[in-house]
């Protein structure tokens, strides 16, 4: 069986299900709303390549690399993606990431109930010895809401990659330890209580 095995997590005002095509016309319409794929620092699909993203989401799931999410709302809409990515069963370590939004529910307690669920499991169901996040040196709006997180940078990994562009992207590098999950367990529920 791969690890970690799908699973639905629920909240009081977010759940994440195991992404399928059947979110696909809830995300195209979510990628289109404040046109969220023009973004040069991040990788968000465009409203026509939705099925695509999530068709290659779910071949990196096959091949254990990647648990993708679909974020959904109370009334069951699809509203953005998340993923533990980058997994490595050995030494039980997830990255969270390939995460996105649509525009109407950013900057919401919908992100800190999400990353909550996603790190409870990653601690106290699959006793991951890790989490990480990373993002493009650039994306401050991402950076201000890892931080936001409670998690801790470990560095920047200078030229680690190609943008879709082409042009050579700084990551930056932040992690979340299960001795540190406590205190930032208590940091996110006290965000959620006021956020929602």
């Amino acid at each position: 069986m791969s690890w970690p095995p799908p699973i639905t997590l629920t909240g009081t005002h977010v759940s994440l299900v195991p992404l399928s095509l059947e979110h696909a016309d809830d995300l195209s319409e979510a990628s289109a709303e404040g046109d969220l794929w023009k973004a040069w620092y991040t990788s968000i699909p465009k409203p026509a390549d939705v099925r695509a993203e999530i068709e290659r989401r779910l071949g990196l799931q096959e091949a254990g690399s990647m648990l993708p999410f679909a974020v959904l709302t109370p009334d069951g809409k699809a509203v953005g993606m998340t993923t533990y990515m980058n997994i490595d069963p050995v030494h039980e370590r997830v990255e969270i990431g390939s995460t996105w939004y649509r525009k109407s529910v950013q900057r919401t307690g919908l992100n800190t109930e999400c990353k909550l669920m996603l790190l409870t499991h990653a601690f106290e169901e699959l006793d991951c010895i890790a989490v990480e996040f990373r993002t493009h040196f650039l994306n401050r709006q991402s950076r201000t809401a890892i931080e936001r997180l409670g998690a801790r940078l470990d560095g920047v990994l200078r030229s680690h990659q190609r943008s879709a562009d082409g042009a050579l992207r700084d990551t930056t590098v932040y992690s979340i330890l299960p001795h540190e999950w406590p205190a930032v367990k208590n940091g996110l529920m006290f965000k959620l209580s006021r956020d929602i």
